[in-house]
């Protein structure tokens, strides 16, 4: 390690410790030839491949999650950190997993599964470019499964139904 005030190439660890929300290990280092003291951090190289849909393989990168998931919380009461947070703990369970490749798919299911439990609006925006819903009916389905019991989603249904035969009535 280079030391930032003289360049010079030694240096000495005096103290180590476990970053886990960021998912490192901070290292306090003393420069061997002008004795200044700095610290550096050691980041876990994630080199999980996801095999994508139509077969390709990209790497996990966390600023594309970051991206993907601020946009479905866009406009609800997710906070930035708190997606940050949520990445974190996605690549943590990837790290812990000792996984090599993952499809998009189960990835998505994970990311989906954590979204889930902290706001509905943004899992069902997430659900909606991941499973890529071919018509309103998927859509309804997926809000009733994770609807409370007893809340009413009857009015869905009728409104799509609504929709439905008048397409009809303009067609024939």
């Amino acid at each position: 390690m280079r030391c930032p005030f003289c360049s010079h190439m030694e240096s000495k660890v005096t103290d180590s410790r476990n970053a886990i929300e960021m998912n490192a290990i901070k290292r306090r280092r003393e420069c061997l030839k002008c004795q200044k003291r700095f610290t550096t951090f050691e980041h876990v190289d994630l080199t999980i491949q996801i095999k994508k849909r139509d077969g390709t393989y990209e790497d996990f990168l966390q600023e594309k999650l970051i991206k993907g998931l601020s946009a479905a919380c866009r406009y609800t009461k997710v906070s930035h950190d708190q997606v940050r947070t949520l990445v974190d703990k996605i690549t943590q369970d990837l790290v812990e997993r000792q996984l090599q490749q993952i499809d998009s798919k189960s990835l998505g299911e994970i990311v989906m599964r954590h979204l889930k439990n902290i706001d509905m609006i943004a899992y069902i925006r997430f659900a909606c470019v991941y499973k890529r819903f071919k018509d309103i009916k998927e859509l309804i389905e997926t809000i009733q499964k994770i609807s409370p019991q007893g809340e009413d989603t009857s009015i869905l249904i009728k409104e799509e139904k609504e929709q439905n035969y008048a397409a009809e009535e303009r067609g024939n």
